[in-house]
């Protein structure tokens, strides 16, 4: 069974975020595990953690995404801001084993100063939380949008790091399509989804790829700026997100949606094109 889900909520109690994933008719999700824009964690209820695997049984949602929080930079030359992203990072893979989750997702950063410097210190950043101990949880890298700095946008750059760091803590990972779109990647034409794809068999593998944040992009190919659209509104549009999802090569790697949401009818209406596309309509 395909796996198509969406970036729900956790207001009101984590458990609740599949609650919402269920409604959607969602079999698998991603969420945060706490307020991505604060370093500060709070602990979770254990309540809340038995009901959240009460859900994800009862309601068959598998796999479980967890999203690491925006402030962490584990490419940053700022001494502070490292070494409080390594600790969040701990503390995010900590919350995934309590959860059950399957998959901890991360953008590894950016060096705005020295691209070369700041792939150097990921490594050892990574480095040093794979040491902390084991998780049954995984890592996936996510490939970023080419902006200034960023240290993960591009196939060799992931490969490079995940060869240096290894598979214990790493599982894999997740590409972002209006990421690789905004990176370089022409995924809106057959010859760039061709190429994204040879990129990925010779540097990270295939099997390798744990996920799919399916995605428009508003902006255009190789602007290097991150900005989300709705299926099919965007400069990817409908007919290159199809193809895209329909490949024999990608077709059974789980989606997530992680469009703009302006109303409960967003998700929804972007589920909907996403579950037509997949028909071939």
């Amino acid at each position: 069974m395909k796996r198509l889900g969406v970036h729900t909520s956790i207001l009101g109690g984590i458990h609740l975020s599949l609650e919402r994933a269920r409604k959607l008719g969602c079999n698998t999700v991603q969420i945060f595990s706490h307020n991505p824009r604060q370093w500060k964690v709070r602990r979770i209820p254990e309540k809340d953690v038995i009901e959240f695997n009460i859900n994800r049984k009862n309601y068959d949602i598998n796999p479980i995404y967890i999203h690491t929080s925006y402030l962490i930079n584990l490419a940053s030359l700022d001494n502070y801001v490292l070494k409080k992203s390594i600790d969040l990072l701990i503390k995010e893979m900590d919350l995934a084993d309590l959860l059950g989750a399957d998959y901890v997702i991360l953008h590894t950063g950016r060096a705005s100063d020295n691209k070369v410097i700041g792939c150097k210190v990921a490594i050892e950043s990574l480095k040093t939380v794979s040491k902390k101990r084991r998780w049954n949880a995984k890592l996936l890298l996510e490939n970023t949008a080419g902006q200034r700095g960023d240290i993960s946008s591009y196939m060799n750059e992931i490969a490079d790091l995940i060869n240096e760091v290894g598979y214990s803590l790493i599982g894999g990972v997740c590409i972002d399509t209006c990421h690789a779109f905004a990176a370089g990647y022409q995924i809106d034409v057959e010859k760039g989804l061709t190429r994204l794809i040879e990129e990925i068999r010779l540097y990270i593998g295939l099997e390798n790829v744990r996920l799919i944040h399916l995605n428009d992009s508003k902006k255009g190919h190789s602007s290097f700026i991150d900005r989300h659209e709705h299926i099919g509104m965007g400069k990817i549009g409908r007919e290159g997100l199809k193809r895209f999802i329909n490949n024999p090569l990608l077709r059974d790697i789980p989606l997530i949606l992680e469009t703009p949401k302006k109303s409960e009818d967003d998700d929804k209406r972007n589920l909907k094109i996403v579950r037509d596309l997949m028909k071939g309509d």
